[in-house]
């Protein structure tokens, strides 16, 4: 039985011992490149999502979506909890193969997926009235953010489950697997959509459905993969039995994640508040247009972070600490690297972007203004996404969720109260800007201390 599991254990490929003992760049390529192209598919999906709205819908439409956008993160938060959570506990499990606890792990799991759904569905459509009466929306645009919201809540489940089980696959090291996954998620939620909204006419409510129903195949795809025994660890992907050590584990490891995504959710509303209050509509649309292509920009730092989970997590697992220091430099310089000609084209030539999701919207300067300070920091942002992978990864999820919840309680969301209302919504911008520059330098000599301080307890 001991070597049925120790061979269970072992993964079925080569990526476990790349990941422990193979060349780091190598290790970096091998795990990155399909993480990279999911994560860039899936940012190119919420872009697409908006060309279709504007296009096809409208700018109204736009607006009334963009002001329901943050409800959608807490789904994606809850989703992400769950995913960091029980992957990070995974990659250490793996590491110091404990099998007993990796085989018990997806119980907890599916656990905490149905109970956190129906806590989410319920206060989402009780909050729903409020949120769109506290930002200010009104007639068409009232209309179409509750239409969509509404639609996205009822397949709320498969966000949860989608994005945690695709979490795990990529914590167990099996990034083209996990890439093909969610490739294949994402091709059925953009050729749904099309059908939906440019053939069928069924508005925001297409969007939605088409969403709902890609979230649903990521989830069937994990069923299957574990129903089939592909996972590297023995499991009953069946099983709701829930243990209070894994779930205490799962739960505190993610809750960074879960964190930030409550504070950026705040920080919509703020932004949201402000852009009503001191802007006009237009400006709601239009921030709604910019800040997707800056998650779009940003998709390859989400692949690199999928991909630098496992290879921190399962290293500082078996002990390896100099190589979890290595790891981190070299996935955040790669992440700069491939962002960084992209990111140029977007500064030299912003309007290329901004035509396809605003057609009718004649731009201004102060316009391309506001769009290269919302993207010129993306070069950076590396440092901060990085960090917040590495920390939970080694089992100390604190560092993130203080940094996080710093950063936009005691500066984000008092420069966007404040800045707007006295020097125009060019600031929410700018303050943006200038607030990730100064979390940017924070979070890069705390890390660095650490790596040095990982370095020197493995010589010894």
């Amino acid at each position: 039985m001991q070597v049925q599991e120790e061979k269970r254990g072992k993964m079925k490929d080569n990526e476990q011992t790349l990941i422990l003992e193979g060349n780091v760049w190598k290790m970096m390529w091998t795990l990155s490149w399909p993480a990279i192209i999911a994560m860039v598919l899936y940012g190119m999906n919420v872009f697409i999502d908006g060309i279709f709205v504007g296009q096809f819908i409208g700018e109204t439409a736009l607006a009334g979506i963009t002001v329901v956008y943050p409800i959608t993160q807490i789904l994606n938060g809850v989703g992400t909890l769950i995913g960091v959570g029980a992957g990070s506990y995974l990659s250490v499990l793996i590491g110091k193969k404990d099998f007993e606890k990796q085989e018990r792990l997806l119980g907890s799991v599916n656990f905490l997926v149905i109970i956190s759904c129906i806590i989410v569905t319920v206060l989402g459509m009780a909050t729903l009235p409020f949120v769109l009466n506290f930002l200010g929306a009104s007639g068409d645009e009232m209309m179409y953010g509750k239409d969509y919201i509404t639609t996205v809540l009822y397949g709320g489940v498969f966000w949860i489950a989608g994005l945690a089980y695709n979490m795990i696959v990529r914590a167990e090291g099996r990034m083209k697997k996990a890439a093909l996954m969610m490739g294949i998620g994402l091709i059925v939620n953009i050729v749904l959509n099309y059908i939906f909204v440019a053939v069928l006419d069924f508005g925001v409510v297409g969007i939605a459905l088409g969403t709902n129903i890609g979230m649903l195949v990521y989830t069937l795809q994990f069923m299957i993969y574990a129903a089939k025994g592909k996972a590297s660890f023995k499991s009953n992907y069946l099983s709701f039995k829930s243990v209070s050590e894994d779930k205490k584990q799962i739960l505190g490891l993610g809750f960074p994640s879960l964190l930030m995504t409550i504070m950026y959710v705040i920080q919509m509303f703020v932004v949201m508040y402000s852009l009503k209050s001191y802007g006009n509509p237009s400006d709601v649309s239009f921030y709604g247009a910019v800040f997707r292509l800056f998650n779009l920009f940003l998709t390859p730092i989400y692949g690199l972070m999928r991909a630098l989970q496992p290879a921190i997590g399962i290293n500082f697992g078996a002990g390896n600490y100099s190589r979890v220091s290595k790891s981190f430099k070299i996935f955040a310089l790669v992440a700069a690297l491939i962002m960084l000609p992209f990111w140029l084209i977007a500064m030299i030539k912003p309007e290329l972007m901004l035509n396809m999701t605003l057609p009718e919207r004649i731009f201004t300067g102060e316009d391309f203004e506001n769009f290269r300070f919302m993207l010129g920091i993306c070069p950076i942002l590396p440092v901060i996404f990085m960090a917040m992978t590495y920390w939970p990864a080694v089992g100390r999820a604190k560092p993130a969720g203080i940094l996080g919840m710093a950063r936009q309680l005691f500066l984000y969301i008092p420069a966007m109260l404040i800045l707007p209302k006295f020097f125009g919504i060019t600031w929410v911008y700018k303050g943006s800007f200038v607030i990730d520059l100064v979390l940017v330098v924070i979070i890069l000599l705390i890390v660095m201390k650490e790596l040095k301080e990982l370095r020197t307890k493995e010589a010894v």
